[in-house]
């Protein structure tokens, strides 16, 4: 398996856990998270079942098993037929994390704002965007996943965008995609 190959499948792996989180689907989470509760604790609650909307606010906590999602507002987006339809969570990150399936350590992913749409099978991170798993950190302005093809899309900021961070430090960062592999350890070490 190539490098490229290796990237894709893991950034893949990582980035599918929200959507599954949202839909009660455990394909890839730990395989015992499906069969797990949802809970979701926030300070305030809206749910307007006329409009399809549930928007949950201050300091969101979702957790189903191994899965841990974080954000300062989670906004619920369902069908007229009461489907799920998107998720969007915010934060100053908002944050996941999960343990997969024979491992000790947790994939983990933040951005400012993530947004699953389960119906177009699509993951976008916007703003500070970053994948953490084992050996491999990923990181962009955007983060776009097709769960259904596979693919994944990054870009970095543009030179008109800046973020928080940007007007805090006083410095624009780089508008670049960046991708950190760790070097796999060898047997015996």
């Amino acid at each position: 398996m190539s490098v490229e190959q290796y990237c894709l499948k893991t950034i893949a792996r990582l980035l599918l856990l929200p959507w599954l989180l949202a839909s009660g689907n455990a394909v890839l989470a730990l395989s015992s998270d499906s069969e797990q509760p949802i809970e979701i604790e926030a300070n305030a609650a809206e749910l307007d079942d006329e409009k399809g909307v549930t928007v949950y606010t201050g300091n969101v906590i979702v957790t189903q098993g191994s899965i841990r999602m974080t954000g300062d507002k989670m906004t619920v987006y369902y069908t007229e037929d009461k489907d799920l339809d998107t998720v969007v969570m915010v934060g100053q990150p908002a944050t996941y994390r999960q343990l997969p399936d024979n491992s000790d350590v947790y994939d983990e992913a933040e951005a400012r704002r993530m947004e699953f749409y389960e119906l177009q099978n699509l993951i976008v991170l916007i703003d500070d965007a970053e994948v953490r798993q084992e050996g491999l950190r990923f990181s962009g302005n955007r983060i776009e996943y097709d769960t259904l093809h596979s693919k994944i899309k990054a870009r970095g900021k543009t030179k008109t965008q800046k973020s928080a961070a940007d007007d805090e430090t006083g410095t624009e960062e780089s508008g670049r995609v960046k991708i950190i592999l760790q070097p796999k350890k060898k047997e015996g070490n």
